[in-house]
């Protein structure tokens, strides 16, 4: 007798998240970097993994994300596929990989997809971006769209300030997000803008819309793993809801291990051959 597979275990598509958000279902997204830590967020019933440039920031240590080069993108990439059997696996393009050169772009996204094998690329820009994402699509190979507050902008806006506050910058934005769809993009991040503006781009688009600090009306929502975690703990913007104190855990945990190894408890006979 045949059993009838569990439908949160199949495996997500650009396709999934189109109906989800048609359907009115949330999609959850989420930062991994690594193996490990993938494997664990790909058993917890996430919809998107988002392999980050955050990377530069969480694992690296740089203050932005702009040092992180293509081939360490794809070590990420490829380290989080091989954990991941059900979610969609986007991964960031790093900056100088696709800016202003739209052969260059897609060589770049060509790279990521058959190093990695993972699902779908993710960039940031509006309108200046078209070319390079149309040529990234002649080839085949989903794009999500990332407007806002862009990171890899910092060094032109000198800031990490919520954007689009302004209504000239607030319509650029929906101009952007339109194009970005019209383009082919099958779905849009929405980074550190006005709630309403947010609401308003989402009910406007047929694509998914993704939020990170954008407020409650968008299609879904994502955050930085470690984060949300509380494992980094210098960054408290107001959208950040920490799950745990990981960071403190995981200090006392070492902390308690090192005591033990210099007090000789630890190993104890049952931990010996």
């Amino acid at each position: 007798m045949s059993v009838a597979k569990d439908s949160n275990n199949k495996k997500v598509t650009v396709h999934t998240l189109e109906n989800m958000a048609l359907k009115g279902e949330k999609i959850s997204m989420i930062t991994a970097y690594d193996y490990s830590m993938a494997k664990l967020v790909d058993a917890s019933n996430i919809d998107v993994i988002l392999v980050g440039d955050s990377a530069a920031n969480v694992m690296a240590g740089y203050d932005t994300t702009l040092p992180i080069t293509l081939d360490e993108m794809i070590y990420h990439a490829a380290s989080v596929v091989r954990a991941v059997n059900r979610a969609l696996v986007v991964v960031d393009m790093p900056f100088g990989s696709y800016q202003g050169n739209s052969k260059m772009a897609l060589q770049s996204a060509i790279r990521i997809m058959k190093e990695t094998s993972a699902n779908a690329i993710k960039l940031e820009g509006g309108q200046e971006v078209i070319e390079s994402i149309s040529r990234i699509l002649s080839a085949g190979i989903p794009v999500m769209g990332h407007i806002g507050l862009t990171p890899q902008s910092i060094n032109k806006f000198g800031t990490y300030a919520v954007r689009a506050t302004s209504h000239d910058e607030a319509e650029r934005v929906l101009e952007d997000a339109k194009a970005l769809e019209k383009a082919g993009c099958f779905a849009l991040v929405l980074e550190k803008i006005p709630a309403e503006l947010a609401k308003r781009i989402a009910e406007e688009l047929t694509i998914p819309v993704i939020g990170i600090g954008a407020g409650c009306h968008t299609d879904g929502q994502v955050l930085v793993l470690h984060d949300m975690l509380g494992i980094t703990q210098d960054f408290s913007p107001r959208y950040l809801r920490r799950y745990l104190s990981l960071g403190d855990e995981i200090r006392g945990a070492i902390r308690q291990y090192s005591a033990d190894v210099k007090s000789g408890n630890f190993p104890n006979e049952k931990e010996q051959y």
